[in-house]
């Protein structure tokens, strides 16, 4: 399928909160500001967001539970975007969801929260929920292909009676779902029309091409050529398999090659490729090196126009933090989505 340049004008753009701003002084309101300011429509609205914001306007640290306190703050943020001509397209990041085993505490918490979140959807004026591919490992969690499709059919079924959306991400990091076919397989075999994909450009290219943790930056198990080869294969059957309708967003962001390299191991709870998320990643054409146009070909090849969404955790090559003005940055994130919209078309 061609990708034609008029296509893709067409394509609402949202920002994700907490990917913008460099130190406390960058309070939400001036966040949404600079998003506004810069062009984009929509956030995506991440729950800790929601937290740091009471505790701005309250002075007092908010329990992540006590959805009494939260709800009013989420009634705040609601008006403040509205204020600002953004709509709240998503409420994220939901993690750990699946796989617990059944009877548990922690499932019990999870679907609990999952039932808080939902009260906060009612108030902000969304109906899409973002769950990540839980990074729980095993034996905590059971990879039992069974257990994660129950887990995943049930809160389906739970946000359809809000008519609200399900919007399952593969996480590069994830204990059983690190790529997007992973990911879209659950989603076939939970079969219900509100729950599909949340794609993105970072995690995508992080576990099929990427690999922080090598001097190459590159997974280096096979020679480059094989591994061209295969991105490139993935590319085409995710373009001619997945239903542009089971898409509900693309997120966008690069990653810098790290050097000298991540160990290869867990520190404080997160693997390397977690790691690289949280720090190490830039928006398009400013400093990343992963193949994430053909990302974005292959999702606009299923007939996707739905959002493009930037999503990027930017603290420098080294990680170690990034001092910027957030208008500004914000205005270089529209200009680098523009670039890369223009240059996923193929007409």
């Amino acid at each position: 399928m061609s990708i034609s340049r008029a296509s893709l004008q067409k394509i609402p753009l949202s920002y994700a909160s907490c990917s913008i701003g460099c130190g406390p002084k960058d309070t939400l309101p001036r966040r949404l500001e600079a998003i506004s300011a810069a062009g984009f429509t929509a956030i995506e609205l991440s729950f800790p967001d929601i937290l740091d914001h009471g505790l701005q306007i309250t002075g007092q640290p908010i329990s992540p539970i006590d959805y009494p306190k939260i709800i009013p703050i989420a009634e705040d943020i609601r008006k403040l975007c509205d204020s600002h001509g953004l709509s709240i397209m998503m409420l994220q990041p939901f993690s750990n969801l699946e796989g617990w085993v059944k009877g548990s505490m922690d499932r019990e918490q999870a679907f609990a929260r999952a039932s808080g979140w939902m009260e906060i959807m009612n108030v902000v004026g969304t109906d899409l929920l973002q769950v990540g591919a839980t990074d729980t490992p095993e034996p905590k969690i059971s990879c039992e292909r069974e257990t994660i499709i129950a887990d995943l059919r049930l809160l389906s079924e739970l946000l359809a009676k809000r008519n609200y959306r399900l919007a399952y991400e593969n996480w590069c990091w994830s204990t059983h779902a690190p790529s997007w076919k992973a990911v879209w397989e659950i989603v076939k075999a939970v079969d219900r029309p509100n729950c599909g994909l949340c794609l993105d450009t970072f995690q995508t290219a992080g576990s099929e091409w990427g690999d922080p943790t090598t001097k190459s930056g590159l997974i280096e198990d096979v020679p480059q050529a094989e591994l061209r080869k295969r991105f490139d294969a993935s590319m085409d059957e995710l373009a001619t398999t997945v239903p542009a309708e089971k898409i509900y967003l693309l997120q966008i962001s690069d990653a810098y090659k790290v050097s000298p390299p991540l160990e290869d191991k867990t520190i404080d709870g997160l693997r390397p490729r977690g790691r690289w998320s949280h720090d190490y990643r830039p928006m398009p054409y400013d400093g990343g090196y992963l193949p994430i146009e053909d990302v974005a070909r292959a999702v606009l090849k299923t007939g996707f126009r739905g959002w493009f969404s930037m999503e990027i955790f930017d603290s420098g090559p080294k990680g170690d933090g990034k001092k910027y003005e957030m208008v500004s940055f914000a205005k270089q994130a529209m200009d680098s989505m523009q670039r890369f919209l223009a240059s996923c078309a193929t007409d």
